[in-house]
């Protein structure tokens, strides 16, 4: 278990670091006022994890992480206040751009399996990606024309 920790320590510090870098290059948040929030999210993302191994109910560690990430920032909360402050320096797409990056790294190390599937599954892929931003795009239409903004 201790070794576990150590490399998901390892992991979120450097998914921490390249999210800072990312908020400020995007976003211009200077990494002084992101870190407290960088911070704040890491150490969220750790007790998740570890209540997940330690918990014997088969539940997914995500779900105790926004389980968590609900409990803190509920208003009346003590200190919720400041993880709200200090969590909102933080842009949501900083924090996917790591993410998104270490799936596509993990997507690449299995790259022969990928191969495998054929040319059929990047069309079904495509399809799936078609359909997705056309349902999204016809849901936006709708509750635009619903709102009279269009």
């Amino acid at each position: 278990m201790l070794k576990n920790i150590q490399e998901w320590i390892m992991v979120l510090l450097i998914v921490g670091a390249i999210t800072l870098v990312g908020n400020w290059v995007g976003y211009n948040v200077m990494p002084v006022e992101a870190i407290p929030g960088i911070l704040v999210l890491i150490a969220i993302s750790l007790v998740g994890l570890i209540l997940g191994k330690m918990i014997p109910v088969q539940i997914p560690a995500v779900a105790y992480i926004s389980l968590i990430a609900i409990i803190v920032s509920i208003p009346g909360v003590p200190g919720s206040e400041q993880v709200v402050k200090w969590t909102s320096n933080v842009n949501m797409l900083a924090i996917c751009t790591p993410i998104l990056a270490y799936a596509g790294i993990a997507i690449g190390r299995s790259w022969a399996d990928f191969r495998k599937l054929g040319w059929r599954s990047i069309i079904v892929g495509m399809c799936v990606l078609l359909g997705t931003y056309l349902g999204s795009a016809v849901i936006a239409e709708i509750i635009l024309r619903w709102q009279g903004i269009i």
